[in-house]
Formats: C-alpha cells, sequence, structure tokens
C-alpha cells in the first residue's frame, strides 16, 4: 500500500497575494493603528508615533533573525527581561607564577578551582531556586 507524504510543510500558504496571513495581519494591523493616530493627532504627531509602529509591523512581518521570525526573537528577549538572574563568576586580576628552577614565569590569569563542596552548595542552592519558581507558577495557576 503507497502513501502519500506531504512535504513542504514548514512553509506557510500564500493568501493574500505574496503575503501568508499572518504576514497580512501584522501589515494591517499597523496599517490602522496608524490610520488611528492620523485620524485623533495632528500630522507632526502621528507621523513621529506612526514611523515605529510601521517599522514594528514590517518587522514583524518580513524581518528574519537567524532563520527565525521576528515575533519568536521578541518573544525569547521579553521572556529574558522578565527572568531573574544569578551572576556566579567574579573575575579576579590574580596572577599564577611557575617556579623554575630559581626564576617565575607569569602564566596569565588565576582560573579558580570550584572545590566539591563549594560544587554541592551551587548546585543545592539552584535546585532550591528553580523548585520554589515551579511551586509559584503551580500555586498561581490555582487561585481563582
Amino acid at each position: 500500500m503507497r502513501f502519500q507524504v506531504p512535504q513542504y510543510i514548514d512553509v506557510e500558504d500564500k493568501i493574500f497575494g505574496p503575503l501568508t496571513v499572518k504576514q497580512f495581519v501584522y501589515i494591517v494591523g499597523s496599517a490602522g493603528i496608524v490610520f488611528v493616530l492620523y485620524s485623533f493627532l495632528p500630522l507632526v504627531l502621528a507621523v513621529l508615533l506612526a514611523a515605529p509602529i510601521v517599522a514594528l509591523g514590517a518587522a514583524l512581518a518580513f524581518y528574519k533573525v537567524n532563520d527565525r521570525p521576528f515575533i519568536e526573537v521578541l518573544e525569547a528577549a521579553f521572556h529574558y527581561a522578565g527572568r531573574k538572574r544569578l551572576y556566579v563568576w567574579k573575575k579576579q586580576d590574580r596572577k599564577i607564577k611557575k617556579r623554575d628552577e630559581g626564576g617565575e614565569e607569569d602564566l596569565g590569569l588565576f582560573v579558580p578551582r570550584l572545590s566539591d563542596s563549594k560544587l554541592k552548595d551551587l548546585s543545592w542552592s539552584l535546585d532550591i531556586q528553580e523548585s520554589l519558581d515551579i511551586n509559584n507558577k503551580q500555586d498561581d495557576g490555582n487561585i481563582n
């Protein structure tokens, strides 16, 4: 028995001329916002506010970063900006010196090592923070 396997499933259909549905919605939405601004505001102010809106609409519709749509890049940026960050690394300007038959040679910056207990402490604190975040998300979902 032969089956037909769909091909090119990652390519969106062009519904409105050369535009996909998403591209059409982004363009029409930004044009609608610009029209409302033009209708209710003085021309100079409307043009100043409309320029970034048109740029955002065009970027959402056509611009890709590393073959990913711009909306996904914006989403990742908002998630990154909204999360808590833990900074662990601290730069220290100590030098390693190698003792060589009566002389010393500078080998560059000192790279500290994590001892077993410090590594366990760090791992434990990260696990606790992750479990607290998961519990907070579950608690937020249960509140009506």
